[in-house]
């Protein structure tokens, strides 16, 4: 289950968001302009990925959207062992300081108002990296085994589709076990696996989210969940 927290810009004494003074970010000589988000991912990566590394995260991904007047910034982050709801607003709280830090000591990072997301990755998301792989030993996993093209984005003749369970992996390969028995893969001979849902797990599944949810919220308090989709467009991953 993905676990949302929440943190936005700190407010002034009218209420509203804080900006800085002058024109936007987007408007001043040498700043990115507003449509050049890549250019705002590599300098919101610079201050946030140390910020959740020095507390013991893994940086997941960074992707900053426009929704409106205001910028998106959504921060995934996980750990062995899963990320709890606890974390997720520590984290939160810690990066929107290094936000606010950084732009007081060198200008605008985000042009404008932004909206700060962070969550846990959920099972959607794809098994790229070796500790990826690691935290999900247990699963069912569905993967693409190569068969030798000479390009990774083509399909050689061999390429086939694995489901089986993740026994094993450490930094250089994964040991799944199938209905054939276990087979050891090296990662490069791999592409990106994806965690099957299974439905006879399900109620062990909900039981022990609902257990950690209750958990979190009663040692955190109350953290909004978000869920800002609408007028979203333009989004670089």
């Amino acid at each position: 289950m993905t676990q949302r927290g929440r943190a936005t810009r700190p407010t002034g004494p009218s209420g509203r968001p804080r900006r800085a003074d002058g024109p936007r970010g987007g408007d001043r000589a040498g700043a990115p302009r507003g449509g050049d988000l890549g250019a705002r991912r590599a300098r919101l990566r610079e201050v946030i990925e140390p910020v959740i590394e020095g507390v013991g995260y893994d940086l997941e991904d960074l992707s900053v959207s426009r929704a409106g007047r205001r910028h998106v910034v959504r921060v995934i982050v996980d750990a062995d062992g899963g990320i709890n709801l606890d974390a997720v607003a520590d984290v939160s709280r810690a990066v929107s300081a290094a936000l606010d830090a950084a732009e007081e000591a060198g200008g605008d990072i985000v042009a404008g108002e932004y909206q700060l997301e962070v969550s846990s990755p959920g099972v959607d998301r794809p098994l790229t990296l070796p500790r990826h792989w690691r935290r999900n030993v247990g699963r069912l996993v569905k993967v693409t085994v190569r068969g030798g093209a000479a390009l990774p984005e083509q399909r050689a003749a061999g390429d086939r589709q694995v489901t089986g369970r993740v026994v094993e992996a450490d930094d250089e390969r994964v040991v799944l076990e199938t209905d054939a028995g276990r087979a050891e893969h090296r990662y490069a001979d791999l592409g990106p696996g994806r965690v099957q849902v299974e439905f006879t797990r399900l109620d062990e599944i909900d039981e022990a989210d609902e257990f950690d949810d209750a958990d979190a919220a009663g040692a955190a308090g109350e953290t909004d969940d978000i869920d800002d989709e609408d007028d979203v467009e333009d989004e670089e991953r």
